[in-house]
């Protein structure tokens, strides 16, 4: 009987272990590093979730210039790389590339859409979130002028400041003063030139600015905090970066997306297509924790709250800049 039971724990183990090998999760960082405290870092911290909960390892890989991307890309697909997950817009021409020469294999985009078979296309409607954080922005605002710092100047950011313009108004802001940092990739990576904008915008008389800008974000964050006004972080849940400094952080779920792609592949449960993810689908939110709890008041969270739910029935419909590339707040 001991023998029996030793063969079928062995049997067990070998299909675990031929299960678990089956599955060789890759994750491709955007620009910006994987420690940007921001968009990046989610990713990393989505898959070591994963691997913590099953034991499965990955393998990751950061690049230091878009010429990298399709060769990184392909390589991963080539050495059987299987789900490969990449964060970030611009990995989108290099994967309708490569995911049409490896059909068997499954891939993921974060915050753009690749219309192939085997790509499941995450996006987020960040106005929703950033509308809610504008709401708070707005009440905690002394001067009721506000500001927006995002990173490269492109219709997924300008979505970002819109949104939040339009919950700034809508709480009772009198003025949003918005800027970028730049045009190009390096735009994710200048903490320096963030905390210098900052520091324009807090002149113009704003003591509340969000920055959606990746590693930049930090800069602009501490700026806040050295000039005794308030940030608002993005992506991550920034709030600790300057405890007691940072009113809020705008959270998108990309953890969960990259958690999502590689579970769901071990699960044999991958599925190619569109994802869009709101407040409803928990996709994005406002962070609540010890560092910024003494920020925000009861009618503050109140607020907040009601936003979100408006939001979630169409009470509020935000709008999308993508749909038209416009603001009309």
């Amino acid at each position: 009987m001991k023998r029996i039971l030793l063969g079928l724990m062995a049997a067990t183990a070998m299909t675990a272990s031929a299960f678990a090998a089956d599955i060789k999760p890759g994750l491709l960082f955007d620009l910006g590093g994987k420690f940007d405290k921001s968009f990046n870092e989610a990713s990393f911290q989505g898959a070591e979730k994963f691997k913590s909960e099953t034991g499965i390892e990955y393998v990751e890989f950061e690049i230091s210039n878009d010429a990298q991307r399709e060769q990184a890309l392909r390589r991963f697909a080539e050495d059987g790389r299987n789900p490969i997950v990449m964060a970030g817009f611009s990995w989108a021409d290099a994967l309708d590339r490569v995911a049409a020469d490896f059909p068997d294999t499954s891939f993921a985009i974060i915050d753009m859409v690749v219309d192939k078979p085997n790509v499941r296309s995450v996006v987020f409607k960040e106005q929703e979130g950033s509308y809610v954080v504008g709401v708070l922005a707005a009440m905690a605002s002394q001067s009721k002028k506000v500001g927006f710092i995002g990173g490269m100047d492109i219709p997924l950011i300008r979505k970002f400041g819109c949104g939040y313009v339009g919950g700034a108004k809508a709480a009772g802001a009198t003025d949003v003063i918005q800027n970028m940092t730049g045009d190009t990739p390096a735009a994710w990576n200048d903490p320096t030139k963030g905390g210098e904008i900052a520091k324009s915008q807090m002149d113009q008389g704003a003591d509340v600015i969000y920055a959606a800008a990746g590693g930049t974000g930090v800069g602009v964050l501490q700026a806040a905090a050295d000039a005794g006004k308030l940030g608002i972080g993005v992506d991550s849940n920034q709030n600790g970066l300057q405890p007691g400094k940072v009113l809020t952080s705008m959270v998108k779920r990309v953890d969960v997306a990259v958690y999502n792609a590689f579970m769901d592949a071990k699960n044999d449960k991958f599925t190619a297509g569109f994802n869009n993810l709101g407040l409803a689908e928990g996709g994005v939110d406002y962070a609540m924790d010890d560092n910024n709890k003494a920020l925000v008041s009861d009618e503050m969270k109140a607020a907040a709250e009601k936003a979100k739910a408006d939001i979630i029935a169409g009470t509020i419909e935000v709008h999308d800049y993508m749909s038209d590339n416009a603001c009309p707040y």
